[in-house]
């Protein structure tokens, strides 16, 4: 290749990624691919051959290891096969001001099909106030589901958590509270890409059989960025344990 197409290549590469990552909500980890790929071509053209072998070597095994994850997080990406948990947890997300995000949103209409097919389960809407929210995640929740037809006596607000360890802990709290065992007992609504993670979590927490709850899919490629982004997520639980 030119080395003037080369660098056109490049910068083309570099300038799709910063848009990517700082112009559009939902596609960073797609900027950070690009980023990757701009990289691999720079050492390609200036490492010496044995070098570049090794390059190529590692990022074999890298790949592999990512499809490793992936599998796990895939392979759990799907409301499980359940006759009805007396606990929904539904776990936070974003909040603009007091109105829900769109993935937050997504995870009430999961959460809203399961509580009409299970009228007798009780959701626990877990998240506190982070920034840029003026009220709590589980105030949002809380609010959206009672708008749309839930009775406010099976909402349940925990509005502390600042982490899905927190979201998944603090309410397995309020379940002992009432008196009640979280095994057997609770599903969890989450974004699909993240259901794998929190049941992890659940399961290290003393909740083995906690069932996932998938929430509706938003647009392909910006759940596909939060599929890449997730493998970082879970590599971290297994390494650090949270």
């Amino acid at each position: 290749m030119k080395n003037s197409r080369f660098w056109a290549l490049i910068a083309a590469l570099v300038a799709a990624a910063v848009f990517l990552r700082f112009a559009l909500r939902g596609y960073a980890w797609w900027g950070y691919a690009l980023l990757f790929v701009a990289a691999l071509l720079l050492l390609h053209r200036y490492l010496p051959v044995a070098l570049w072998r090794v390059v190529v070597v590692l990022v074999c095994i890298g790949l592999c290891y990512f499809c490793f994850v992936e599998y796990f997080i895939i392979k759990n990406a799907r409301t499980d096969d359940d006759v009805g948990r007396k606990y929904l947890i539904v776990l936070g997300a974003a909040v603009y001001g007091d109105q829900p995000s769109l993935t937050l949103v997504r995870r009430l209409e999961g959460a809203l099909e399961y509580l009409n097919e299970h009228p007798d389960t009780v959701a626990i809407v877990s998240g506190g106030m982070g920034s840029g929210e003026t009220v709590t995640e589980a105030q949002a929740m809380y609010d959206w589901l009672t708008r749309h037809g839930v009775a406010p006596e099976r909402v349940i607000m925990e509005p502390k958590a600042t982490s899905t360890l927190e979201n998944l802990k603090f309410s397995f709290d309020i379940i002992r509270s009432r008196g009640d065992d979280p095994k057997g007992n609770v599903a969890i609504v989450s974004s699909a890409y993240h259901l794998y993670r929190a049941k992890l979590m659940a399961r290290n927490l003393g909740v083995d059989d906690a069932a996932g709850v998938a929430a509706p899919w938003g647009y392909f490629f910006v759940m596909l960025n939060y599929f890449i982004r997730e493998a970082f997520g879970v590599t971290h639980l297994w390494v650090f344990g949270n």
